[in-house]
């Protein structure tokens, strides 16, 4: 048997493996009747219809995008003036901004939403809904950076010379040169932050406890009263926008570039 069969064979194992859990859960959440049993018992897609019927999902579902919208927009504003004054400022001391950018992704989940709940109990904001949207923003701001940052490095600093020469200003350099080819760094970023905090349930729910109800909010709340298909069809919907949003930007751009892996030429 060829490496080339065996490695084929591997990786189609670890693929198994990995897709395994969705497609139980995709199963279970066709049931027709109030069961966890795979293979489905009938077939039945009013539990999906139920997300968009139902009041109380339908509510966490509204929530949760607003809340990934919103934060998502304001760590990717964040992370952009950082990433330009990182990428144009060569200081000693620029590398403690970067620092501070990547520190709450980098601590574990639980210990930045223990900060974050000490903090905004001290100062009165606790529960109120703006204080996840700030939360998140500064959970995911490395998301954007990072994108950011990648996009920035592989820019040819000639072209901001040449665009100098020829009499703009930082700002028009900013606008006309530099923004236009850092785009879909910017979306990416967006992406990547907008995703993670659709299904991100601690910060949330340590910052604004039960005053609004996201979707992973509402999945823990309703396991209380037992189990219903309903949550595998959120986690089902979850995995399918997850899919769309990354394959959109996929086609934006060449997505493992905008990771960071380097064209073959320069490997």
């Amino acid at each position: 048997m060829s490496a080339r069969l065996l490695q084929r064979l591997f990786f189609g194992a670890v693929t198994l493996f990995l897709a395994a859990p969705i497609v139980i859960v995709a199963g279970v959440s066709l049931n027709e009747r109030q069961t966890l049993a795979f293979p489905p018992q009938g077939l039945s897609w009013s539990w999906y219809a139920e997300i968009f019927t139902d009041p109380g999902w339908r509510g966490a579902l509204l929530a949760s995008i607003t809340l990934a919208a919103c934060s998502a927009a304001l760590a990717t504003a964040i992370a952009a003036p950082l990433a330009w004054f990182l990428w144009r400022r060569h200081a000693p001391w620029a590398g403690v901004f970067r620092l501070l950018g990547v520190a709450p992704f980098v601590l574990p989940p639980v210990i930045t939403a223990l900060g974050l709940l000490s903090f905004w109990v001290a100062t009165g904001g606790y529960g109120q809904p703006w204080t996840a949207v700030i939360s998140h923003a500064i959970f995911f701001v490395t998301l954007p950076l990072v994108t950011l940052t990648l996009g920035l490095e592989s820019i040819d600093r000639s072209l901001l010379d040449a665009a100098s020469t020829m009499g703009a200003d930082e700002r028009s350099v900013l606008r006309t040169v530099v923004l236009p080819l850092i785009l879909p760094n910017l979306v990416c970023g967006y992406a990547f932050a907008f995703v993670l905090s659709l299904n991100e349930y601690i910060v949330a729910y340590m910052t604004v406890g039960f005053t609004l109800e996201t979707l992973p909010i509402k999945i823990f709340n309703a396991l209380r009263y037992g189990y219903t298909p309903t949550m595998a069809s959120v986690s089902v919907l979850f995995v399918a926008v997850s899919a769309l949003v990354f394959s959109l930007v996929a086609r934006l751009g060449d997505l493992p570039r905008l990771l960071g892996a380097l064209p073959a030429d320069e490997h």
